[in-house]
């Protein structure tokens, strides 16, 4: 299965999660007056655009390559990754303060307490849900890396995204229920625009986040060092090369990596067993890593002494 099968598996989930929650929360919400619920709402709202939003980079991103991108559209999911991260903020973190901060001036009763703790309940189950089919869905990818170093450097964001969401969406469930349980049975209602301060807070802290990793990847991001010690792996493994220098790469996408390098050939060979060779070693660095779309080989010893560019 592809990355960007794993990617549409776990946002779909998220996406029919979301829906279904945010429409139950804002009814909720209405009924109660409860602010916690409320900034609740808009950040399922926020969720559900934002899979929409992932959905059309997904979509985008597996364009074909032409005049004008060259390397592909697989760029495009991170772009719209990150105005997902944007839209947390804006529709999630700042509604969720703005309510927060009207609740503590104007603290007022909470009305159906059981329809809140029934709709946190079941929006609990079913964001647990969603992230499950995220976090097994990332778990294919990650090699020897712990899970955090994985998140980091992989170029799937997508699936970061819905990790994130989905953690940040639990955790702010467990905030808005103790904020309304806190209120309702101190009848103290400050409690519930604390926290919904607190979710906004989080939101906050999961778009900048999310921003900075989208931000790497679209300026340039690496690809994993073990992928690059596969590379030099297969360079050294490999007879009439007597150095190798630089191994560069960079994400093109999620499944899409730019792989160049610098090498210093046997002087003996000729220009078709060169060519041969290069060609072999293409081979190779696509077997121990599948997703090197884009090779370039440079011979810069053999360009110097028989006065030819190489590059493959």
């Amino acid at each position: 299965m592809s990355r960007r099968t794993d990617s549409h598996k776990a946002v779909w989930a998220a996406l029919l999660a979301n829906t279904a929650i945010a429409v139950s929360k804002f009814i909720v919400a209405a009924v109660s007056g409860s602010s916690a619920m409320l900034a609740e709402a808009f950040h399922s709202l926020a969720d559900t655009g934002n899979e929409v939003l992932l959905m059309v980079g997904l979509r985008r991103s597996q364009r074909l390559p032409d005049e004008k991108h060259p390397f592909g559209y697989g760029k495009e999911e991170y772009f719209w990754s990150f105005m997902v991260a944007v839209m947390i903020f804006v529709v999630g973190a700042v509604v969720s303060f703005y309510e927060g901060v009207k609740k503590l001036l104007h603290p007022h009763p909470l009305e159906g307490i059981l329809w809140i703790y029934l709709v946190l309940g079941v929006a609990f189950v079913m964001e647990a849900a969603s992230l499950t089919v995220a976090f097994r869905e990332f778990k294919k990818g990650v090699g020897e890396e712990g899970l955090w170093e994985a998140i980091k450097t992989t170029g799937n964001v997508s699936l970061v995204v819905v990790l994130f969401e989905d953690s940040a969406a639990l955790l702010g469930l467990v905030i808005a229920f103790v904020g309304v349980f806190l209120a309702h049975a101190t009848e103290n209602y400050v409690f519930d625009g604390v926290a919904s301060l607190a979710i906004g807070f989080l939101l906050a802290g999961v778009a900048f986040f999310l921003a900075a990793k989208t931000r790497d990847l679209l300026i340039g991001e690496a690809a994993r060092k073990e992928k690059v010690a596969r590379v030099r792996e297969v360079l050294r493994s490999c007879g009439h090369i007597e150095g190798v220098g630089d191994i560069l790469t960079m994400q093109l996408g999620p499944d899409s990596l730019l792989v160049t390098v610098n090498l210093d050939f046997d002087d003996d060979l000729s220009a078709r067993e060169l060519e041969a060779l290069i060609d072999r070693l293409e081979r190779s660095i696509r077997e121990v890593v599948p997703e090197a779309r884009q090779i370039f080989i440079e011979a810069d010893t053999i360009s110097a002494k028989k006065g030819k560019n190489s590059p493959r």
